[in-house]
This record gives structure tokens, sequence and C-alpha cells, in this order.
């Protein structure tokens, strides 16, 4: 899916800024960014990185329109004419590196780093995480419901609730990289090749003087795709034997009804009883599907029930991640150009959690060799040894640097791939069938500890000793300071 120019969509502080970098000559300046989440959304053990393709669609079209810069023109910050004939100029120039779409993710550890000058860097930073912090957010949510799901089939259903066309679009590309099996969007089946799926609604059962009719008619137009929607007036005393009735009608003429559908009531023993009246009636290929607010909680609560339902639609509660409408990621500049050298730079803050890792850095996964499971992801800077030539690998809390151990036998996956260049795309987009498959490859590669829904293990991220000794360094310089400012104004 191909997405046109959206150089406006960006806040105003972006354009105040590289404009502010203008006027002052500094806007050639080389930066690095990095984008990254503080906390796990849903109390999940891990996220599921997406939004890559749309970043790349995004930066690849990145242009200022002339209807931009009209608008731009009429800004009461009166931006100079000159300014603005730079702007119609623009073309990204810079490197991006990310994470591939599909790969479980942490926090603090880089998802996505920009390079280039402060312009561009800061520029695209509003895109990135809008893109970035709403398909991670709906795939980690779909995770979460795959894997409470199990081996049984998902439906995202989420576009009548979704928060516009493009959420509902784009999020049902995030549901399935993460698991899910279909839509019910069409056009996110059309863009994305994603298969989809629906059944009828009560209207149309409404439609007709009775629900038998409506059921058989239904059944002629689409004889090999009929799943009913059986809650319209009473589920076991109308629904289900009506579905029956048109069921049989469908064998005799050599056809299969696909399935029930439940949208209401206590699905449980609904479904518990529908399937008993189902294979009373020899139809025991015959799949309940279930939907009505469903999330991995209900999900989980219903099997535990021994809710007899083999596939699940899933809306609302994904679509809008109901629980935690927002992953809270954040672009945090942590190297700038000072006389001609690249410097680290530091974000202090009275929230702890607030404070920035300086300094260009890389992740790599700490896989076992014995096992070939995941220990930990390491971050450390592009120049370092370790851990890529391998040998013994020092692990570390960051937070508690007294919990520690070292690793001899493992391999090490640098997570970071290089997507822009030099401005120019070096990443070759991957079909979204072999997102999928990587996906799957990642959650094989996490032992269940760190995957279950309810208080999971807390993965480790760990900094190298490089990095953590110039993070505390900086705080040092800077707590010292702004002790000796305290010190001064005293006098």
């Amino acid at each position: 899916m191909q997405t046109a120019s959206l150089a406006l969509h960006t806040d105003k502080y972006q354009i105040n800024m590289i404009y502010a970098h203008w006027i002052n000559g500094s806007h050639q300046r080389r930066a690095v960014f990095e984008a990254y989440f503080r906390k796990l959304p849903f109390g999940n053990g891990y996220a599921v990185f997406a939004g890559l393709e749309r970043i790349v669609n995004y930066i690849k079209n990145l242009r200022f329109t002339e209807e931009d810069i009209a608008f731009l023109a009429k800004q009461e910050e009166n931006y100079k004419p000159e300014f603005l004939e730079m702007l119609r100029g623009f073309r990204f120039q810079g490197d991006l590196y990310s994470m591939k779409e599909g790969a479980l993710v942490f926090p603090n550890e880089p998802l996505v780093r920009v390079e280039g000058t402060i312009m561009e860097a800061q520029l695209i930073e509003t895109a990135l995480l809008n893109f970035m912090n709403f398909q991670t957010l709906i795939a980690t949510k779909a995770s979460r419901i795959k894997r409470v799901a199990e081996g049984d089939t998902l439906l995202e259903f989420g576009t009548r609730r979704a928060q516009e066309a493009d959420a509902a679009i784009w999020g049902a590309r995030a549901a399935y990289i993460a698991g899910f099996d279909a839509t019910s969007n069409m056009l996110a089946g059309e863009y994305f090749g994603i298969p989809t799926k629906g059944t009828h609604a009560h209207s149309w059962v409404q439609s007709f003087d009775s629900e038998q009719e409506a059921f058989e008619l239904y059944a002629k137009a689409l004889p090999d795709q009929v799943t009913l929607l059986v809650d319209t007036f009473d589920t076991l005393k109308s629904g289900v034997p009506h579905a029956i009735k048109t069921a049989k009608l469908l064998e005799a003429q050599g056809k299969r009804m696909s399935g029930i559908r439940l949208d209401s009531g206590d699905l449980a023993y609904l479904s518990i009883q529908a399937r008993k009246m189902l294979d009373d009636a020899g139809l025991s290929y015959v799949k309940i599907v279930a939907s009505n607010d469903l999330d991995e909680n209900t999900i989980f609560n219903l099997k535990a029930q021994g809710a007899k339902i083999d596939i699940w639609g899933v809306g609302t509660q994904l679509i809008t991640a109901a629980d935690q409408p927002a992953l809270g990621g954040v672009y945090k500049l942590v190297e700038r150009e000072r006389e001609g050298k690249m410097e680290p730079t530091i974000k202090i803050s009275g929230n702890p959690e607030k404070v920035s890792t300086p300094g260009k850095k890389d992740v790599f996964r700490i896989i076992a060799a014995s096992s070939g499971k995941a220990i930990a992801d390491y971050v450390c800077f592009p120049n370092e040894e370790q851990p890529r030539k391998g040998g013994s690998l020092r692990l570390f809390n960051p937070l508690h640097p007294y919990l520690q151990k070292s690793v001899k036998h493992y391999n090490a996956i640098n997570m970071l791939e290089p997507v822009f260049v030099g401005g120019e795309l070096v990443y070759e987009l991957p079909q979204l069938e072999e997102i999928r498959a990587y996906h799957e490859r990642q959650i094989h590669m996490f032992w269940p500890e760190y995957l279950r829904k309810l208080n999971p293990e807390v993965y480790r991220v760990n900094l190298s000793q490089e990095v953590w000794e110039l993070k505390q360094k900086m705080i040092e310089a800077y707590m010292s300071e702004d002790s000796a400012e305290e010190e001064t104004t005293e006098e």
C-alpha cells in the first residue's frame, strides 16, 4: 500500500524547531535519535513491533507539496520565503535502522534509530511515533489474544469501532502480523492480501417474515460460505433449531454449512448447549463462532468455563486497545554534532524512568547455544567488540548492577536492520506472510514464562558496561554542575 506525501503529518513545534535551526544555521548539523518505549502495555511480558512498512512508505514519499508550502506561508510565525523554498526541495537523506516487523521487543531498547541532519531527523519524529506506537500496540494486543486462544481461529472484526479508516486498515494488518487469521475489513484485504471473513447482521434476519426464511435465502445466495447468526430472537429455542434445519437442506444439495455465530448472552452456556444440539443432529462439522466485546480476558475465562467455541471474532477491544489506548513510545536525541565531532547527549528528569541512555546504540538478542532460547537483549555501542566476537559476555541489571551473570556459549543477533542509507531504501520490505512467519519464530525463541498473560517473568534488557558507565558519568557530571550552581547562588 503506497502512502501519499504526509509532510505536514507532524506537530507544529517540529516545523518551528527546524525553522529556528535554519535561522541559526544549525539545521545541517548531524544528529542521532532513537525511538523506544519505557513500559510494556497491558502488563504483558513483551511487545510486538509493527509499523515499519508505513514508516518506509512515509519517508519514501516525504515531499512538501505546493499546497503544503502555501499553508505554511499563512502561519502566524511568518516563516521566511527562503525557508519555504528550502522545504520545497526537501528529501530525506539520512540513515534509518529498525527492528523487523513482528519482532518481540522490550522497554528502553532502541526500536528505530535515525541518523541524519537535525532538520530531517527532527521532522520525521511525529509521524514515525504515530505509526510505530499504534501498530505496535495493536499487534501486542493481538498477540496476547492469540496466546490465549491457542489453536482457535481468530477474526479481526474492529472496523466500525476503530478510530477512523487508517486505524481500521493498519490495525487489521497489525493483528494479522501477530497471528489473527482474517479480517472483516475488505480494504485491508485488498491492500495487504489478508483473508477476509464475514457472516451477516441481525438486520438480515429482521428483513424477512421469519428467521427460517432468512436463513434459507442466505444459504441459497452463498451455499459454500454459510455461517448463520442465531441470536436475533432466541438462540436455543429458535436460532439453533432453524440453523440445523438449514444445514440439513444444504446437505441435501451436497453442501455443508460452515458455522453458527453467537453474539450475545452467556456465551459459555449457549455454546455448550448449541454444540450438543448440533452434534445430536449429526452436524459435528459445523463450527461455533463467538463475538460480543471479546478480548484475551473474556476468552481466557470462557475457555476455563468449558465453552465450545471454535472461532473468535474480536472487534472493539482489539482495534481500540481498550484497556490501554496508547503505547507511549518516545523519540530521544542521543548524539549530536559539536565542532565537527559527534558527542553523546542525555536527557535528565526528576522521574528516574525518563532519564535517557546517551549515545548511538545497537541491540543484540543473546541466544543460548544449548537451548536456542533468548537469554537477554544487550544494548551496546556500535564500536564495541562484544558480543560481536563471542567469548564471555557479562550481563548485569542496569537498575541493580549486583544482579549479574556471565554467558559463554551463545549466538548474538543484531536486531536493528539498515533500512535507509544516505536516503536510499536498502531494505526489501517482506511480504506479510513472511512477517507472520518471522513473528512466530520470535515467539518460539522465548520461554513460556515470558509469554504468559498473567505475571510474566521479566525479560532482561542489559546495557554494556561501556554504555552504563557513560550514562552514570553524564548523570554525575550534570549533578555536579547543578550543585556548583546552587553553591554560587547561596554565596
